[in-house]
């Protein structure tokens, strides 16, 4: 075992923040089922009500705009499928003609691309933005695209990989020029910086407890008044009808708690993450040749660094890293069992080579200075080895 442990993987997922925690042990003891009409149910209920509402909080909505789900791939799932009924005719095969088109972006998160994929199996047209080197999307080509019979456009506010943050205002105000609804999937986004949906313009905005130091399995997704959706989980009447099952009362109160936490220390937060991300960064510019930084230099999440490591494999210097206490990532956790280069990088030009020697270090409450520090001392030599082990010049 190493000496030292340096968990450098928040992007993945969080800890449970203490208070947190704390407050889901008590809440075993409230055992009533909140749909029941009893005292116990009641008051189950309405613990599952103050959630709501510090959820809503989170990201500037009124409580009523929450449908609690599983998680984020729930609930953009649950916006897909809803453009599938709202474009389908009888017989649940898409319409040829009319609304059923949709548009994306080449960088988000598997359970986007893979819904919209599936959707473009069934007959919808599909379009898949392209990214400049920093991961931005071309707004005009989003303008280009965008047509009458464009049904969603869904663009994740911040990506997981790399950070780059979108401008999620300019693409709502050209797909409502259109008519057309707006998804945005901003789990990465909310708790580490500002997310406001109606300075956003967005009808449906998908959220994750355990990326802001709540539990997992429980996430929400906002709907605007209005908007249209339709179950994708069917047998009760729970959520208004939304949202079929049992309420998860423990973990939909850890999410509310971590939700009134991460509003209230966001701005700390912000200053804190930039604040470590910086001395990384420097540290690396400084003590490793040759390397590429990954994302944009100004519109990226505080706590997200992807660096590319020309010469080195990803894979080999993760386990290198792991000896030593080091827990990073090569992209996202969901795509973790595949051997194919990031889908992100490969986007924004990144050669096949370049990002298979990238890794992402994201930063939490956890991370001190002297973390830091240790990964700065760490990395470089790990590098050098793997470099000059490696048959590929750096």
């Amino acid at each position: 075992m190493p000496s030292k442990k340096v968990y450098m993987d928040y992007n993945a997922t969080t800890p449970l923040r203490a208070e947190v925690k704390a407050a889901m042990i008590e809440d075993f003891e409230i055992y009533g089922n909140a749909s029941s009409m009893h005292e116990s149910g009641r008051y189950a209920h309405a613990r599952v009500e103050g959630a709501r509402a510090a959820a809503a909080d989170l990201i500037g909505a009124s409580p009523e705009t929450i449908i609690f789900t599983s998680g984020g791939s729930e609930s953009n799932n649950t916006v897909f499928q809803t453009m599938r009924r709202l474009a389908s005719g009888p017989d649940g095969v898409p319409l040829r003609e009319g609304r059923a088109e949709i548009i994306t972006t080449a960088i988000e998160h598997p359970c986007v691309l893979n819904s919209a994929e599936y959707l473009k199996s069934l007959g919808f047209t599909v379009h898949f933005l392209s990214v400049d080197g920093d991961g931005k999307i071309n707004i005009e080509e989003l303008r280009s695209l965008v047509s009458k019979n464009t049904l969603l456009v869904s663009v994740m506010m911040a990506n997981n990989e790399i950070g780059t943050v979108q401008d999620i205002r300019a693409v709502s105000e050209i797909a409502k020029a259109a008519g057309a609804w707006v998804h945005t999937d901003a789990v990465q986004a909310a708790g580490k910086i500002p997310v406001d949906v109606d300075a956003l313009g967005v009808d449906y905005l998908t959220l994750s407890a355990h990326k802001i130091y709540g539990p997992k399995g429980i996430g929400a997704l906002y709907v605007r008044k209005g908007a249209p959706l339709f179950p994708l989980i069917h047998g009760g009447h729970q959520e208004e009808g939304f949202r079929a099952g049992t309420y998860n009362n423990t973990g939909i109160l850890g999410f509310g708690l971590a939700a009134e936490l991460a509003k209230r220390d966001l701005a700390e937060y912000g200053r804190a993450m930039l604040s470590l991300r910086t001395k990384l960064l420097e540290g690396f510019l400084e003590k490793v040749p040759n390397i590429k930084i990954n994302g944009h230099p100004v519109d990226v999440l505080p706590n997200t660094l992807n660096v590319s490591f020309p010469g080195a494999e990803g894979e080999a210097i993760l386990l290198s890293l792991d000896i030593m206490g080091i827990e990073a990532s090569t992209g996202s956790a969901c795509a973790s069992g595949s051997l194919d280069p990031s889908h992100v990088l490969m986007a924004t030009g990144v050669g096949p080579e370049l990002a298979h020697g990238s890794i992402r270090f994201s930063m939490g409450w956890g991370t001190t200075e002297e973390d830091i520090q240790y990964v700065i001392d760490t990395v470089p030599p790990i590098i050098s080895r793997l470099r000059a082990m490696s048959t590929v010049k750096s």
